[in-house]
């Protein structure tokens, strides 16, 4: 199935028109490098913290004078992306093309919009790491119905997407981002207040309706937004942006869920042990050693399966697997709880979403020559520095635009640049 897909997708992308490429520019080959090399250390540090610790390493854990190996990892990374904003901005100064031009982060809806991609992809990928472990590990579901018990996701997310750009065509952006996040937010809290030891598998249904209406709502405003914030000329730029975006948000996602996880599995399973009565002192003794870098997250069957190996009478393996069933509970409930937190502090960056779709004028809306807003453009609720186009620094644009500019910012000129007459005459003092 998955080959027939591939292919569907082959033939589909010849549908796909390319822009213009602005010109026949080599490729930033040191660029690429610093940049692949500080996400790629950043991002593999976090994704071993689970092991590694954030800050201090656990015992017996690897560290680098005094603090875990994920910190210095995480430092290098972003040691080597602050080379690599050096090196762009040096291409630009020496007039070579850079592989990246920052000056497009100036744009406030691009930024917000970058910003927003990698929170909602933070959030979707922690909670597509839970959901499956809870469904096939503790319930332990196979994958078809594991699969199954995910689909309202899809179907609400398919809804929103393609429902609310036709329902509603003027809808605020920034109001739909808003919603969408808070939509994100009630399916986490839902499913985090609805899994227990005795849930069943059920429990899901209603979070993923609400997981999904929030990724469909998302999506049919931030593509838009961030592809229309920038010239068309800047297209494939900002794919590149956008796509790491939101690569780095899944990483952080499932790394951050992923840590969160196992350190509240393995706190809340060692101290259950230790205060269990019917665990001998020798098991103890032997679960702080073995499980310090980390309990993993194993379904009953499996530790069943290990404990009579290992030779463990029965009252012991009863003991042991009722602690196993409330710790993966509470690394659970202790991801989705970070998860939420993380859906909250994506709220407080949607203030540079616009509050107009671009490019359209609600109903009633004032024309060109009628009154419009200081600082607005008619029809796309971006300020005046942040038109299409306008993302480069007067040194990389040509004079023409320039000119157009400063004639722009005479708001008395007209087409020509010269003063018309009766902006003069409203200018001249009175008798």
């Amino acid at each position: 199935s998955e080959v027939a897909i591939v292919a569907l997708i082959l033939v589909l992308s010849r549908r796909i028109k390319d822009t213009a490429s602005r010109s026949a520019a080599t490729l930033d080959v040191v660029g690429a490098a610093l940049s692949a090399a500080g996400l790629g250390i950043a991002v593999f540090g976090v994704l071993k913290s689970s092991v590694w610790g954030w800050l201090a390493p656990p015992p017996n854990g690897p560290s680098l004078f005094g603090a875990s190996l994920t910190f210095w990892f995480v430092v290098v990374g972003l040691l080597l992306l602050w080379c690599f904003l050096l090196w762009e901005k040096h291409l630009i100064t020496v007039g070579r093309e850079p592989l990246v031009r920052m000056s497009m982060l100036r744009n406030t809806v691009l930024r917000s919009g970058l910003t927003l991609f990698g929170f909602q992809f933070m959030i979707q990928a922690g909670v597509f790491f839970v959901v499956p472990l809870y469904l096939s590990v503790v319930l332990e579901l196979p994958a078809l119905e594991t699969g199954l018990r995910v689909l309202p996701l899809s179907l609400s997310l398919l809804v929103a997407a393609l429902g609310i750009p036709r329902l509603w065509p003027h809808l605020s952006p920034r109001l739909a981002v808003r919603l969408g996040i808070a939509l994100m937010l009630i399916g986490i809290l839902l499913l985090r207040s609805g899994i227990s030891i005795d849930a069943a598998a059920a429990v899901v249904a209603l979070p993923m309706v609400f997981m999904g209406l929030g990724i469909g709502t998302l999506a049919s405003q931030l593509g838009a937004l961030v592809v229309s914030s920038v010239d068309e000329s800047l297209s494939g730029d900002v794919g590149g942006l956008q796509n790491t975006a939101t690569n780095l948000g899944s990483s952080l996602g499932t790394a951050v869920a992923g840590s969160i996880l196992i350190a509240a599995l393995t706190s809340s399973f060692l101290t259950g042990i230790t205060q269990n009565q019917d665990v001998p002192e020798s098991v103890k003794a032997q679960a702080n050693v073995s499980l310090s870098d980390g309990a993993p997250f194993l379904s009953d069957a499996d530790l069943t399966a290990g404990l009579v190996k290992a030779g463990a009478d029965p009252q012991l393996q009863s003991a042991i697997l009722a602690q196993n069933r409330t710790s993966r509970i509470a690394g659970l409930h202790a991801a989705l709880g970070v998860l939420s937190l993380i859906a909250v502090l994506a709220l407080f960056f949607t203030g540079g979403i616009p509050t107009r779709q671009p490019g359209v004028r609600p109903p009633g809306e004032p024309g060109p020559d009628g009154d419009e807003p200081d600082g607005e453009v008619p029809g796309d609720g971006r300020p005046d520095d942040e038109v299409p186009g306008d993302e480069r620094p007067d040194d990389e644009r040509p004079g023409d635009q320039r000119a157009g500019d400063r004639r722009a910012a005479d708001p008395a000129s007209g087409p020509t640049g010269r003063q018309s007459p009766t902006a003069s005459a409203a200018s001249s003092p009175a008798p």
